[in-house]
């Protein structure tokens, strides 16, 4: 088993192929991503069902367990965590088997690399999880499926883009963290996005929420808002 030790958000790879594992490992760690490798199906689905991730990636052709099978039985034990199937097998038939089988993307090696990192950014917009509490201020939010509730204020719901929800589901799971604008533009949205994109979104979420729900840091960027 590979391991990483970052402050990213978390991953986990299950590829029995080491130089393939390695590699993948080294470039999604220089992304900012905190990444636990597994060599076979049986490892894998211990692992994501008694650890949290952010994204899955998981190799078809796997020792032990395949990676279908891995991933119907997370699927039956309600592990929701956004997967990408990454595998030599890109026949049509094998892409739907794939996607019917519970994976959100599809991926068919040999790959390039900027697209299977952007690819690796749109699943990790996608993870919500089922409800992250927001302490804002005096206010504590709860953000569940793309859906802000006010607790204190009779349970007003706010729905959120998925751009938005990204953005403040990725300041909420390091409230303390100052995030700087290139960081964001990495984890939330796409590198062909301009750095404004940021500031657009930020300001977005402060219409939505209040201005007390994100903190601009002067000089570095944004945290969750702490006041």
């Amino acid at each position: 088993m590979l391991a990483t030790d970052t402050d990213g958000p978390r991953v986990l790879l299950i590829e029995d192929d080491r130089q393939l594992a390695e590699m993948v490992t080294r470039l999604l760690v220089d992304e900012g991503y905190r990444v636990e490798a597994a060599g076979d199906g049986q490892s894998g689905l211990h692992q994501g069902l008694t650890e949290e991730f952010e994204v899955m990636i998981i190799d078809r052709g796997l020792p032990v367990l395949d990676g279908l099978d891995l991933l119907r039985a997370l699927r039956e034990r309600a592990v929701i965590t956004p997967a990408l199937v990454l595998t030599a097998r890109g026949a049509l038939a094998d892409r739907v088997e794939g996607l019917d089988a519970g994976a959100e993307d599809y991926l068919v090696k040999p790959f390039e690399i900027p697209e299977f990192l952007a690819r690796i950014r749109a699943l990790h917009r996608r993870h919500l999880v089922t409800a992250v509490s927001l302490p804002v201020g005096a206010r504590m939010l709860v953000l569940s499926n793309r859906t802000v509730i006010d607790p204190d204020g009779a349970h007003n719901e706010v729905i959120l883009s998925e751009r938005e929800c990204g953005l403040l589901a990725t300041l909420a799971r390091a409230p303390r963290q100052v995030f700087t604008r290139p960081q964001l533009l990495d984890l939330v949205f796409d590198r062909a996005d301009a750095i404004g994109t940021v500031d657009t979104y930020v300001h977005y979420l402060r219409r939505k929420l209040g201005r007390e729900v994100i903190d601009t840091v002067h000089g570095l960027g944004y945290q969750l808002g702490r006041r």
